[in-house]
């Protein structure tokens, strides 16, 4: 697939504003999606050991972290938006294609998440009045962690066909003959995939850290929340060794079109951030609270995303001669305002909310009331989504005027 060919498959319309912001974005939004996958996948499998080990605090931390898989999914869902549409926006011609020849897949991959999170609940309500009732429904569960893994694997599968376009008219025509089923996954690399999924180990590692201090080390779960602690600084420093092997045999893989990249300061930057994972531990003897943990595990995750987006940017710039920053841009300043206002105005002062509420209700024993500030914070939030909805109308209105004008 030549450069003009590629470079026709881009929008008409170009970009509302210049690439980078949107690279910077796509990068942003998908390490916050990623971490949301990485403790959903790991608050799955602890949930799964809860209900085949014949231990008391492995049952009850089972319990809790089925809690937080349910709400792990759901986060996950709406953070993957961000990054999709990014991705739309400035790959477009690679994204497309990718999609097209395995549309059965894309299409499936509603469908196979939305059984993974039907089982999930299945376990929940079959449960959920014993909490000690370790038969009912655990398969379900089961079924439920393949099943997310298994809308992992496809949405790996898409990332990674459309970084070959040379190979695409071999998948869309093989041996001259036209397939238009869209049935058949054709690229993959086994040890990219299970790099980025065992970082899951490591990042629900630090979930459980940061859970300990959630819960106290003093009172009536001091014992239990001592125990979770020592497994989360288990699960980082195996979890972590074991992904900084798998990132090696990841990159002893990449093709020889891509073998450059194995030398570069991103390969370093990734090298160095999964190893950050499994020493982050090591910061707690240094005094380090918790919550610090979590915060740089969190940025490990951010500089891995980083390393990820130039490896794709080196083969689709060095091997294909796709230029994303060079993509036509068509200024628009209205609904450039919008989504930073959008963001600043209406999305942190609800996803603030959101937070608040969580942390004080989860540590409030009995009915929990919210203070004066947490409530003025919801009035905020309720009255800038008031305003963005009237300026969607208003606007669309004045449009619509125009139009009739004409």
């Amino acid at each position: 697939m030549d450069i003009e060919t590629l470079n026709a498959l881009r929008s008409p319309s170009g970009l509302p504003s210049h690439p980078v912001i949107f690279l910077i974005l796509l990068v942003v939004t998908w390490t916050l999606h990623i971490l949301a996958v990485q403790v959903m996948l790991g608050s799955t499998a602890l949930s799964v050991i809860g209900v085949f080990v014949n231990d008391g605090f492995m049952r009850k931390l089972g319990n809790i972290m089925l809690n937080t898989a349910k709400v792990a999914v759901s986060i996950a869902i709406v953070l993957g938006v961000a990054p999709l549409l990014f991705v739309q926006v400035i790959y477009d011609p690679f994204w497309y294609v990718s999609n097209v020849l395995s549309a059965r897949w894309v299409i499936a991959f509603i469908f196979i998440l939305l059984a993974a999170y039907w089982a999930m609940y299945h376990r929940y309500f079959a449960s959920k009045d014993n909490a000690d009732d370790q038969q009912s429904g655990r398969w379900s569960l089961v079924a439920s962690l393949v099943l997310l893994l298994l809308v992992g694997f496809i949405m790996h599968v898409l990332v990674s066909q459309m970084l070959r376009p040379e190979l695409w008219m071999g998948w869309y025509a093989p041996g001259g003959h036209i397939d238009s089923t869209g049935s058949t996954l054709h690229e993959f690399n086994l040890w990219r995939f299970i790099y980025f999924i065992s970082l899951s180990v490591p990042v629900i590692g630090a979930w459980l850290i940061a859970y300990r201090q959630y819960l106290g080390l003093h009172g009536p779960n001091a014992t239990f929340s001592y125990w979770v602690g020592r497994l989360g600084t288990r699960l980082m420093s195996a979890g972590g060794l074991a992904s900084l092997l798998f990132y090696v045999l990841w990159l002893s893989t990449l093709p020889d079109s891509a073998a450059s990249f194995t030398g570069s300061i991103w390969a370093l930057l990734m090298l160095g951030a999964t190893l950050v994972l499994a020493l982050c531990p090591l910061l707690n003897s240094c005094g380090r609270s918790d919550y610090y943990i979590a915060a740089v595990a969190a940025v490990a995750v951010l500089c891995i995303a980083m390393g990820r987006e130039a490896l794709r940017i080196g083969i689709l710039h060095g091997v294909h001669g796709y230029n994303l920053f060079d993509y036509p841009v068509h200024f628009d300043a209205y609904s450039t305002l919008l989504f930073f206002g959008t963001f600043i105005f209406l999305g942190l002062p609800a996803v603030a909310y959101s937070i608040v509420i969580s942390w004080e209700s989860g540590r409030t024993i009995g009915i929990y009331t919210a203070s004066p500030l947490v409530t003025r914070l919801g009035s905020i939030s309720l009255v800038a989504l008031g305003v963005w909805i009237a300026q969607y109308f208003l606007f669309g209105f004045m449009v619509l005027l125009q139009g009739e004008g004409r």
